[in-house]
């Protein structure tokens, strides 16, 4: 009775989308997909190829651009992220919302090619002081790149007005409820219904 639809989820590094979405992929398993993103990056400590990135070189990547194989893909902090074309459509032809953890480039483009299909939360921290905290815990970045992360923060903020929702994660258990109930009131929007079926079967009485 539902379509199928897309959840992109963005905001800084470091505002906890990461531990939110991994929530929900878990209390969600069966409803959902997660796109996992092509990159160039290398891997930090823990990470695994085809778990949470699909690692390849540059060289590959920007094959598979000119072969038109990504929805989008973007450079960010001097490496390149992309999201499946067709890994997306075969979810969807599967009844599974997708989720996309992608920056405020990529859903933008999402958004102008998907149109409809297309909702969207922003999620970041209350302050720029609160975000720089977690980076800085986080000790994954050098000074360098922390500040390029800082400087790309303040730039996406400026995008917020483009989403559906915001959450602003200064208590992941808030954080987390706001995440499912914005999942949930998707659900039930008429826009992911298909009308046409259900007129039918309410008309014969089924």
């Amino acid at each position: 009775m539902n379509k199928s639809y897309i959840l992109v989820v963005s905001g800084p590094s470091g505002a906890g989308k990461s531990t939110l979405l991994a929530r929900l992929l878990k209390e969600y398993e069966d409803k959902l997909y997660f796109s996992i993103s092509h990159t160039t990056r290398a891997k930090r400590d823990g990470e695994k190829d085809g778990v949470n990135y699909h690692f390849v070189s540059k060289e590959e990547f920007e094959k598979d651009i000119k072969d038109g194989l990504f929805l989008e893909w973007a450079n960010v902090h001097n490496n390149y992220y992309g999201t499946s074309l067709k890994h997306t459509i075969k979810a969807l032809e599967n009844g599974k919302i997708v989720i996309f953890d992608i920056d405020v480039q990529g859903f933008s483009i999402v958004k102008d090619k998907l149109k409809e299909l297309v909702s969207s939360v922003f999620i970041t921290t209350n302050d720029n002081i609160q975000l720089k905290k977690r980076l800085i815990k986080r000790n994954t970045d050098t000074i360098e790149v922390l500040q390029t992360r800082l400087d790309n923060a303040k730039k996406e903020m400026q995008d917020i007005v483009k989403y559906d929702y915001l959450i602003i994660n200064d208590d992941i258990e808030q954080s987390y409820f706001k995440l499912k109930s914005i999942l949930e009131a998707e659900l039930i929007k008429t826009k992911n219904y298909d009308l046409k079926e259900f007129q039918i079967k309410w008309n014969k009485g089924e």
